[in-house]
C-alpha cells in the first residue's frame, strides 16, 4: 500500500494541545516566559520537547547566517572568534512568550506523531532536514533530538559508509529498504496515543486519514447513435473535414524542492563519534596511569598552554552555569548524564559551589566519571575540564 498518512489531523491535534497546555501554562500568567531548562521539561514527553528545541536552534542557526554583509570581513579570525562568543551567549538566554512557543509546541507534536506514523518522512526532515547530501557526522548530530524509536534510527545510521557524502536520493532508498526489515523495532502509535491521551484524548483512527494518489475516473462510453435512414440523391457532394489534431502535451519540468537550501554552518556543534567497543577502563584509573612520577592529579588534568597573548586566550568564565553554550549543555546531558536534564543540572550547580580548579577537578574524575561510567566519553570530559580552567583561570 502506498498510501501515506495525511499530515492534516496530526497538524490539527497539534494546535489543540499546544493550545490546551499553553492555556495551564500562560492562564495565570499571560506575560510568563520559558527558558531553555523549562523547555526541556514543559511535557511529560520528552520527544516533545526535543522537536522544540531542534525548532529554536534551527532558527539560531539562521540568525548565525543573517550575520554576513558584503562590506566586512567576516572571515577575519577576531571577528569569528567575535561572533562565536556572541552566539554562544546568546543562545544561552532563551526567552519564549506564548505567541512564540505556542507555535513551536504544535509543531513539535505533530512531528512526535511523525515518528511513529511515517518513519521515513521524519528521516527526510528531522535528520537529512531535506539537504540535497549528508554526511554520516550530520546524521549522528541530529540523532540528539531523537528520543522516540532512536535505536531503530540509530541502527541505519551506523550501517551508513562513514567516509561518504551521501545523497538523499539514495538515502531515503536505504532508509525504505531498512524499515521494511526492521519494522519490529518501532514503537507502536498506539503506545505513543497512549501517553498524549493523558494530556488531551484523542483516538487512532482520528489519526489514520491518508492521502492517496488521485483517481482517474473512466471515460464514459460514447453514446450509439441509429444511422439516419438514406435519402437516395444523385452522385451527391462529400465533404472532407480535416482531422483536429491533439494538443501538444507539455513537457513536464523537473520539480525543485521549494524547502531545499544550503546548510548552514553552526556556530559551535558537537561532534558526535562512532565509538568502537573497548575494554571499560574507569576515566580516574586512565588518567593516573598517565600520570608523570610526583605530579599531582588536578597538574595531570591540567593542559600544558603555549605562551599567547591575553587577545588570544579564553576569556575568564565567572560561573560554568553561564559559560556552557545551548549546544554544550544539550550534548552533555545526551552524552554525559545519560539524558537526565536535572541530574546534569545538579551537577554543575555543585561544581560552580567548589573554590578551585584540583577540587572540581577531582568530583569530575573520582565521582562523576565513576557514577556516570564515562570511560569512553574523553570527548566531552575534556571539553567540561577545559571549561573548568576557565572559571579558575
Amino acid at each position: 500500500m502506498n498510501d501515506k498518512y495525511s499530515t492534516t489531523p496530526r497538524e490539527e491535534y497539534g494546535r489543540k494541545l499546544a493550545a490546551h497546555l499553553c492555556d495551564q501554562h500562560f492562564g495565570a500568567r499571560p506575560t510568563a516566559t520559558l527558558d531553555g531548562p523549562a523547555v526541556l521539561r514543559f511535557t511529560p514527553i520528552r520527544q516533545v520537547n526535543l522537536f522544540v528545541v531542534q525548532q529554536l536552534l534551527t532558527q539560531w542557526k539562521l540568525e548565525v547566517a543573517r550575520l554576513r554583509s558584503p562590506y566586512f570581513d567576516f572571515e577575519a579570525d577576531e571577528v569569528r572568534t567575535a561572533l562565536t562568543q556572541f552566539m554562544n551567549v546568546l543562545s544561552r538566554r532563551i526567552k519564549l512568550s506564548r505567541p512564540t512557543f505556542e507555535p513551536l509546541l504544535a509543531q513539535a507534536v505533530a512531528d512526535t506523531l511523525a515518528v511513529s506514523q511515517d518513519p521515513a518522512e521524519t528521516f527526510d526532515n528531522k535528520l537529512l532536514d531535506r539537504q540535497p547530501t549528508a554526511t554520516v557526522a550530520q546524521l549522528r548530530d541530529a540523532l540528539r533530538y531523537l528520543d522516540l524509536n532512536k535505536l531503530f534510527y540509530q541502527d541505519f545510521v551506523d550501517g551508513l559508509p562513514t567516509e561518504e557524502v551521501l545523497e538523499r536520493q539514495d538515502l531515503l532508498k536505504r532508509f525504505h529498504l531498512h524499515q521494511e526489515a526492521n519494522k519490529a523495532l518501532l514503537q507502536p502509535l498506539a503506545t505513543l496515543i497512549a501517553e498524549f491521551n493523558g494530556l488531551l484524548p484523542v483516538r487512532e483512527e482520528e489519526l489514520q486519514a491518508t492521502t492517496a494518489a488521485p483517481v482517474i475516473p473512466a471515460a464514459a462510453p460514447a453514446p450509439v447513435v441509429a444511422p439516419p435512414v438514406a435519402v437516395p440523391a444523385p452522385e451527391p457532394l462529400r465533404a472532407t473535414v480535416a482531422p483536429t489534431p491533439e494538443p501538444e502535451r507539455a513537457t513536464p519540468k523537473p520539480t525543485v524542492a521549494a524547502d531545499a537550501k544550503p546548510a548552514a554552518t553552526p556556530v559551535e556543534t558537537p561532534s558526535v563519534r562512532a565509538e568502537a567497543p573497548s575494554t571499560a577502563v574507569p576515566l580516574y584509573e586512565k588518567l593516573k596511569a598517565n600520570q608523570p612520577a610526583g605530579q599531582t592529579l588536578s597538574e595531570t588534568l591540567r593542559p600544558e598552554r603555549p605562551a599567547a597573548t591575553l587577545a588570544e586566550q579564553a576569556p575568564k568564565v565567572e560561573t560554568l552555569r553561564e559559560a556552557i553554550s545551548i549546544n554544550q549543555r544539550f550534548s552533555f546531558i545526551n552524552e554525559l548524564f545519560g539524558g537526565e536534564n536535572m541530574e546534569y543540572h545538579a551537577a554543575i550547580q555543585h561544581l560552580d559551589t567548589l573554590s578551585d580548579a584540583e577540587s572540581a577537578k577531582r568530583y569530575v574524575s573520582q565521582q562523576l566519571a565513576s557514577k556516570y561510567d564515562w570511560t569512553r566519553k574523553d570527548e566531552h570530559v575534556n571539553k567540561l575540564l577545559k571549561l573548568i580552567d576557565r572559571k579558575f583561570a
